[in-house]
């Protein structure tokens, strides 16, 4: 008895729920002055067009594109022609913001940077480097976040961070002040030229978290109320390097 009163009790809870479905589609329809939509519409064409496929920026007409759509979104994006002007950049930022904690992935190229010998007086951390640290916890405390990107699309402004076990994902998510390292020569026209790499690379080799960053946290999920840095980083640099030997 138990089972059958309680399929019927369900049963009328979805009839009620699909009524009220139905009133608030009715609802739409009835406010943008139109009937019903009541079968799939046809889709005679899939995907992108062929001309958004072969749609490409020369490089500075990429690098261009990228600085204006990462500012538009709140981000700062400088140029430089070398590593050694990248370490001066993040010296220099370090010292305006007396940044005591830098916390950056544990890349070969980020060592090259040297920033230990360049910043003696803030404490410089890589991600994972010791097995008994709650590094997680290390990056929410962290003034800086330091990360190379893998690819970066200037068409949205996007740059794209893979995370693997001497990358972690915090890295960029945590710290208060992002800044990510770009090689010109990992920018891409659009969005599409990096996420096909990712597809052709087959499931076994996709990393554990793909982040696509495109300026400041922001939320404006209470009373559309806008706020920057709630669930990231409140200020993130684009740091363009021309030349990274």
């Amino acid at each position: 008895m138990g089972n059958h009163a309680d399929g019927g009790w369900l049963s009328q809870l979805e009839e009620r729920s699909r009524k009220k479905q139905e009133l608030f589609m009715d609802g739409i329809a009835a406010k943008l002055g139109r009937d019903r939509v009541r079968s799939a519409p046809e889709h005679p064409f899939r995907g992108a067009p062929d001309f958004w496929h072969e749609f490409q920026w020369p490089l500075e007409e990429k690098i261009t594109q990228f600085t204006a759509n990462f500012e538009a979104a709140g981000g700062h994006a400088v140029r430089v022609s070398n590593r050694e002007e990248v370490s001066r950049f993040i010296r220099d930022k370090a010292l305006e913001m007396s940044a005591a904690t830098i916390l950056r992935q544990r890349e070969e190229a980020l060592d090259l940077l040297e920033l230990e010998e360049s910043l003696p007086e803030a404490m410089i951390l890589s991600w994972n480097e010791a097995a008994d640290t709650d590094w997680r916890a290390v990056a929410a405390k962290a003034d800086f976040g330091v990360v190379m990107a893998d690819y970066v699309a200037a068409y949205t402004g996007s740059i794209t961070v893979k995370s693997a076990p001497h990358k972690g994902r915090s890295v960029s998510l945590l710290p208060t002040v992002l800044i990510a390292v770009i090689p010109v020569d990992r920018m891409y026209t659009r969005l599409g030229e990096i996420l096909v790499q990712f597809d052709q690379g087959g499931r076994e080799q996709l990393p554990a978290g793909i982040h696509f960053i495109s300026g400041p946290s922001r939320s404006a999920d209470i009373e559309n109320d806008l706020t920057i840095g709630v669930h990231g980083p409140g200020i993130v640099y684009a740091v363009l390097v021309d030349s990274y030997e």
